[in-house]
């Protein structure tokens, strides 16, 4: 089956909440084995809530609105789908007798804007909810259901999980799940992974095959349709030994670890400590570096220019002026390593050009550096800049540089 999720309201679109919603469903339907082909945002105008149902209806099974049921003017979807599907919208004796004594055992009086509430398509299934006071509903029409549920998250949730799914799972027969795993690649573009496993993503049907890119990273996700979990995992497995084998060493992680996670597994399983120094990143590295080592993070500084990286580099018993950035990033490493007396130090220093007003891949050169007491490694990275992506794209370069050192890798 293939279901749609519609989001309504204004708000929405004007950008004064975020609809987490539709994405907490979204996991929920593929868990469960429901194709999810389109996800919508429609405002609060009847004529375009009408129109995208419609068009929902002609090419999904199942038609799932979030909002739009509450009790003022602007909530219109029980209205939007009584019209879509040929009914009148009428009272629901029971809802409006149970939203009465809700609000006498508060204390309130039910107004008439309230009593809107209890109103539904005719013929739809109501179905209680417990956690506020509009019900939800289902209405099956010829081309499909549509259910439509409460906007606000606690009410919707419980609903989905105690109403929908089960609903679904009956009125539908759902046997099947939708499982997926995701490796997670360092050092290498979205482009260099597509050129390595493009084939795979090409022919791939049942795993499928999709690739995501971070700042700094790139997420490989192999989806499996089958009966069970477990069976997902075992269509899943060749697929993912044949991704591992063309990409290599670059795999750092599965799902949900990182490459804090994976540094700080392996910074504690050889008990090595660890300081920082960094400048144009802002501190990002040390974040990132605390978050993996715990206790084993020494200190982080932070400086703002090179006289004040130079001064850090004397106080470590080095000699400026240093020839170029490679040597001051190398000093640096070593100066923070013997001034934090730790096993190693780690140092980014960048250099953007001219009046950056990009957030990514600003122009420039980083120069990441890593000490231990036998020598230096070093990453050129050709970008620089201070604005978020840029920092964590630093900050995963300097994790993945030692997450190589501490594997014997090479960088």
């Amino acid at each position: 089956m293939n279901a749609e999720i519609i989001s309504i309201g204004s708000e929405l679109l004007l950008g004064q909440i975020v609809d987490t919603n539709a994405s907490w469903m979204a996991q929920r339907l593929a868990e469960n084995g429901v194709n999810l082909f389109y996800k919508t945002t429609v405002g609060d105008n009847f004529g375009r809530m009408t129109g995208i149902l419609d068009s929902a209806l002609e090419r999904a099974d199942v038609v799932i609105t979030g909002g739009g049921i509450g009790p003022t003017q602007d909530d219109l979807t029980r209205e939007a789908v009584a019209k879509v599907t040929g009914r009148e919208v009428v009272v629901h004796q029971p809802s409006l007798e149970e939203l009465r004594e809700r609000f006498q055992k508060r204390g309130f009086i039910l107004t008439k804007n309230n009593e809107r509430q209890a109103m539904v398509p005719e013929g739809a299934i109501v179905v209680k909810n417990p956690n506020g006071t509009a019900p939800a509903f289902m209405v099956e029409d010829a081309r499909g259901v549509v259910i439509s549920l409460p906007g606000v998250p606690f009410e919707m949730k419980w609903l989905f999980d105690n109403e929908v799914l089960p609903y679904l799972r009956k009125k539908f027969g759902l046997t099947q799940t939708i499982h997926y795993r995701v490796l997670k690649v360092a050092d290498i573009g979205e482009s260099a992974v597509d050129d390595r496993i493009g084939k795979l993503i090409a022919d791939s049907q049942n795993p499928t095959v999709g690739v995501l890119a971070h700042p700094g990273q790139v997420d490989v996700r192999i989806t499996a349709l089958a009966n069970t979990k477990d069976e997902a995992s075992k269509l899943i497995d060749p697929v993912e030994s044949d991704v591992r084998a063309l990409l290599g060493d670059h795999v750092f992680a599965t799902d949900d670890e990182t490459m804090a996670s994976i540094t700080g597994g392996l910074l504690t399983e050889q008990g090595k400590s660890i300081a920082t120094c960094e400048d144009l990143s802002g501190g990002a590295v040390a974040d990132a570096v605390r978050d993996a080592a715990g206790p084993l993070f020494a200190e982080g500084v932070v400086l703002n220019s090179n006289t004040a990286l130079d001064r850090l580099a004397v106080s470590g018993g080095e000699k400026p002026p240093f020839a170029d950035g490679e040597s001051r990033a190398k000093a640096l490493s070593r100066a923070i390593r013997s001034l934090a007396d730790t096993d190693i130090g780690i140092a980014v220093h960048a250099f953007a050009e001219g009046d950056q007003r990009t957030e990514n891949l600003g122009r420039g050169e980083t120069y990441v550096a890593l000490s231990t007491s036998d020598g230096e490694e070093v990453r050129h990275v050709r970008s620089a800049g201070s604005g978020r992506p840029d920092r964590q794209r630093a900050a995963l370069h300097a994790l993945s540089l030692l997450r190589r050192h501490l594997l014997g890798l090479d960088k």
